[in-house]
């Protein structure tokens, strides 16, 4: 990643763990920073499959050198070789990968083998990172609805009925071990004293509460300031004696709000050191991401050092979807249900937007409708798994961060879905509008014979009972001049949410174009099929929003070793003196 980090060959090299890994997005972001300290990730915690072959791949690749990847590699994307010749190629590598990135579901697993492992990579190093954040679902405002919801069982019940329904909902709710995932990750910050720890976790952790009514969050920041006493009741870890030694005590801090040196947060005195529960977001669009993802992320740091972390410095406008796609290969949509081709394609999108149609849609909306009609010539192509050819490069951040290889030499996994004809003229609709008039339609704003026909907006939901969501914003376009929208894990259901601002290319976002847009360099490849990669893509951190956290927790770091070497020399003078 030459011209984008400096490198010191000098640098402290600190052993990284990192569990609830995904993809490795908060792994990328912290192995890339190169300043003047080397964050070396020594083991990665994954339980899903395909996102540990992700993983695995990255690892194999780090171990050659960021600006050093073998040509094997780009024969392995291209499809040319597998992924065994890959590996094979390279046996030293490859075992070292096999090491490093760990298929385990943490709950689940024996704790014991955990800390092993875990005390194994660390090597006895007295300074080291944990990463990483539980998974978020029961936490997320659409997962908390969705698992509290009475659906389609409560629909025909009322009285009694219909309350023992409900109450067996938020039981099962609050009774879900995502709830206390967190926890694992407690253990290993109480058992293993990391000198610094990030934590990520979704926004609507803030809201959620516990079957006492109770604010989760707040619980979860007093048991990371006392990892020891949160987790006292846990018979296992005080039968295996893993927690021996002093007592680690944290301090934790915002990434973007600055407090004083010994503040940190304290549950009991908000008002005293001015950090709330809402300091911890991490609004990423004001941080170069050309996303508005907002997410809460805690630093915590051993309560033995006075360290005082910087915050991250804001950028001053959004990176916006067109800056971060338009030297991307352009596209078209594929048919799902008829005959493929650039040419039926045409005809089909055509036949939704006859000129009596048009002459029912505002002015500007329609001209749009009108030039991407005329931008059609049946050529275009829907894009492949690698697509040849050089991209046009700017001097941008976000240009030098993703598209730092000059090997690659093409696009990778670059290719469109295929869609209902029916979607393509609400594509197309919803892309011109937006561009028109600046903001997405909702579904209530489309003409009647693009109105979809789909449950939740022929039945909305009736207040209260949570039959179902009436998601006005069913279909929606990314703005070309603004920061996208939040990535998730759904884009892997559909596109719908997800639609290209060009209406010319009338589809949704392929697996690159989001992985841009989470800052996924061009060559990170992911594993799986199509709809298991755009999962992999939705539910990461974005890497360079990583590698700007690594930049702050390297200043800790540096702190704290300084710290360590001025009280060796104290001591070694009181010796001295003592010996004279």
């Amino acid at each position: 990643m030459q011209g984008l980090f400096q490198v010191n060959l000098a640098i402290m090299r600190i052993p990284v763990i990192d569990i609830f890994a995904g993809p490795g997005g908060l792994g990328e972001g912290f192995s890339a920073a190169e300043v003047n300290v080397r964050f070396n990730i020594r083991l990665s915690i994954e339980k899903d499959h395909i996102a540990h072959q992700t993983l695995q791949l990255r690892s194999f690749l780090r171990t050659f050198g960021y600006d050093a990847f073998p040509a094997e590699y780009y024969e392995y994307v291209k499809g040319k070789i597998t992924r065994d010749e890959l590996y094979k190629a390279y046996p030293a590598q490859a075992r070292h990968a096999a090491e490093e990135v760990w298929q385990v579901e943490l709950g689940v697993e024996n704790s014991e083998h955990v800390h092993d492992r875990i005390e194994k990579a660390l090597g006895g190093n007295r300074h080291w990172v944990l990463l990483g954040g539980p998974p978020c679902q029961a936490y997320s405002l659409v997962g908390r609805a969705r698992m509290t919801g009475l659906g389609i069982a409560g629909k025909d019940l009322e009285g009694k009925e219909l309350d023992r329904l409900r109450q067996k909902k938020l039981k099962n709710f609050y009774q879900d071990h995502r709830h206390t995932l967190y926890k694992e990750y407690l253990k290993i910050v109480a058992v293993h004293k990391p000198t610094v720890f990030v934590m990520e976790n979704v926004k609507g952790i803030l809201s959620s509460k516990n079957e006492d009514d109770e604010p989760i969050f707040r619980q979860i920041l007093q048991d990371l300031q006392d990892p020891w006493k949160a987790i006292s009741a846990d018979e296992k870890i005080k039968k295996s004696r893993r927690l021996s030694g002093k007592s680690p005590r944290y301090r934790l801090f915002s990434f973007v709000r600055s407090s004083d040196i010994g503040a940190g947060y304290d549950t009991n005195s908000e008002s005293r050191n001015g950090l709330k529960p809402r300091d911890f977001i991490i609004q990423a669009e004001k941080y170069g991401i050309p996303q508005k993802r907002h997410r809460v992320i805690i630093l915590g740091i051993l309560e033995d050092y006075d360290a005082k972390p910087e915050v991250l410095t804001k950028i001053a406008k959004a990176v916006s979807v067109r800056a971060a796609l338009e030297n991307l290969p352009e596209l078209r949509s594929g048919l799902s249900k008829e005959q493929d081709s650039s040419e039926e394609l045409e005809k089909l999108i055509r036949k939704g937007f006859r000129a009596e149609s048009l002459r029912k849609l505002d002015a500007k909306t329609s001209s749009i409708i009108r030039r991407s009609l005329n931008a059609l010539n049946g050529s275009g192509g829907r894009g492949a798994q690698y697509i040849p050819g050089s991209l046009k490069k700017s001097s941008t951040e976000l240009s030098r961060w993703l598209s730092y290889d000059t090997q690659l030499k093409g696009t990778l996994q670059h290719e469109t879905r295929g869609h209902m004809t029916s979607d393509l003229w609400r594509y197309l609709f919803v892309s011109a509008y937006t561009e028109a008039h600046g903001h997405s339609p909702k579904v209530d704003e489309f003409p009647e014979w693009l109105s979809p026909d789909h449950k939740n907006v022929k039945n909305p939901a009736k207040s209260g009972d949570g039959f179902s969501v009436h998601f006005k914003d069913r279909f929606r376009a990314q703005m070309a001049d603004d920061a996208a929208t939040t990535i998730t894990s759904h884009i892997s259901k559909d596109g719908h949410y997800y639609i290209h601002y060009d209406p010319a290319q009338c589809r949704s976002l392929t697996v690159r174009e989001a992985a841009r847009l989470q800052t996924f360099p061009d060559n990170y490849f992911f594993e799986g099929n199509r709809t298991q990669q755009y999962h992999q893509v939705g539910n990461a951190v974005p890497p360079l929003l990583a590698y700007k956290l690594a930049g702050v927790v390297a200043g800790v770091i540096e702190q704290c070793v300084k710290a360590d070497k001025k009280a060796a020399q104290g001591s070694a003078r009181e010796r001295k003196e003592a010996a004279a």
